[in-house]
């Protein structure tokens, strides 16, 4: 199961797929020292996708908890394939205590496979008082709660050059007409709107996501994200047609639909904020400040700055999501500890310091903006937990992995091939309705 991360740049020379091995920068199980600490001489195992800064970043949280209980941690990165890794883990007797969850549907894979042990009541006051009730719904199976998200990617902001808007004289726009009316002024201006990262399909399905939920509205995306409403339904087909105007533009998108094709997410924003900028705007989530600022040296909010998604055909501003879930296995050595964890990384102080670092949204309301470090992450976390209930999940992590989370197969390829040629919104419709009836059936 291919997914993305949210920095997708940091990479490890070797994952650690074994959970007798500390994943790379690690430097081993981390203690607190602190013999009379309730969790002395307990160490809990956690496992995710993360590597590089995101994993470092992690750490230091993981270090507080050590500091706060006397437990150690080791953490162990899966790579992409969580649920594989995971499994195999547990199948072979080694199960983690944590595992950080990248994707609803995963969740509910664990939950119903009987791997997961329900949270705790601390836990599930701290997500009640502190969460948006979107975010427990989308942590509970069968009205249980089994995942606490703790960390969040806000998925509808529009990133662009402040330079490059400037000096075409176009002002951020609120509107998705208005969008594609300013792209045409930075192009007239020497500079291609949009840069468009085709090479990864899942950056298609979030600009699909955002038109559908603005336009449609969120009954019928939560709809068609369980498949109780078919591919084929006018609806999406509407939707396709608005992306469709886009993609055919050539004045639109740095180098056309071939280049698109050939352009993977990182090198989709080095075309606006790398040394040599071929377009002004490039549409993904907050991780793209992540990107322009670790990787090119961008000042975020000087040099780089970001425009909600606009609203589409009148509707409301799209506010989609994605994030990772806090579960517990049942098979773990240290579950009662894993829990501890848990209820830890329920609380504001844990989010702060992670959100001191950089690189991370909480949803947890209780956390102090000031905690974040530049005005635009905090005008992010802000946006993201303003929104509060109508947040969405990412639609294609709520999918079977067959459907919405595999490269070169279902909603990433075929979102993909109707980049390549837009004019068939109606065919493309169904053959998402085809791939999507075959994976949920599955």
């Amino acid at each position: 199961m291919m997914r993305r991360r949210t920095t997708l740049l940091a990479s490890c020379t070797a994952l650690a797929l074994s959970l007798g091995a500390t994943a790379c920068g690690g430097g081993g199980p981390v203690s607190a020292g602190g013999g009379d600490k309730a969790l002395s001489g307990q160490t809990v195992t956690v496992a995710g996708v993360w590597t590089g800064s995101e994993q470092k970043n992690f750490q230091k949280v993981l270090d507080a908890f050590s500091a706060k209980t006397g437990a150690k941690t080791q953490f162990i990165s899966t790579g992409d394939n969580v649920s594989t890794v995971v499994g195999s883990k547990i199948e072979g007797g080694n199960a983690p205590d944590v595992v950080m969850v990248p994707q609803v549907g995963v969740l509910q894979q664990f939950a119903k496979k009987g791997w997961l042990k329900p949270l705790s009541a601390t836990t599930e006051k701290a997500v009640d008082t502190g969460y948006a009730p979107v975010w427990k719904k989308y942590g509970s199976v069968d009205g249980r709660l089994y995942g606490l998200y703790f960390k969040a990617a806000h998925k509808s902001t529009v990133w662009y050059s402040p330079a490059a808007l400037t000096q075409a004289g176009v002002k951020p726009p609120k509107t998705y007409d208005e969008m594609l009316k300013a792209g045409h002024t930075v192009s007239d201006s020497g500079l291609a709107a949009f840069s468009v990262a085709g090479q990864d399909g899942w950056t298609l399905t979030d600009w699909f996501e955002n038109i559908y939920l603005s336009q449609a509205g969120p009954e019928k995306y939560d709809a068609l994200a369980a498949h109780k409403l078919k591919w084929t339904d006018a609806s999406v087909i509407k939707a396709l047609g608005t992306l469709g105007k886009l993609f055919k533009d050539k004045q639109l998108i740095a180098g056309g639909q071939k280049e698109a094709l050939n352009t993977d997410f990182p090198g989709s924003v080095e075309k606006v904020f790398g040394p040599k900028p071929e377009a002004g705007m490039v549409y993904e989530g907050d991780f793209v400040a992540g990107v322009a600022h670790d990787q090119f040296g961008k000042t975020i909010g000087t040099d780089a700055n970001f425009f909600p998604f606009p609203a589409v055909d009148g509707g409301k501003a799209p506010v989609v999501s994605g994030g990772d879930a806090a579960v517990v296995l049942k098979d773990g050595k240290n579950a009662t500890a894993g829990m501890k964890l848990l209820e830890y990384l329920a609380t504001p102080e844990a989010a702060a310091v992670w959100a001191k670092a950089g690189g991370f949204l909480s949803p947890n309301k209780k956390l102090s903006l000031d905690s974040y470090g530049d005005d635009v992450t905090r005008a992010t976390a802000k946006s993201l937990v303003s929104a509060g209930d109508s947040v969405r999940f990412d639609m294609s992590d709520q999918a079977p992995a067959a459907f919405g989370g595999t490269k070169g197969a279902g909603e990433w390829k075929l979102l993909q091939d109707f980049l390549s040629d837009p004019s068939n919104p109606k065919g493309t419709a169904a053959q998402l309705e085809a791939a999507a009836a075959k994976a949920y059936k599955g």
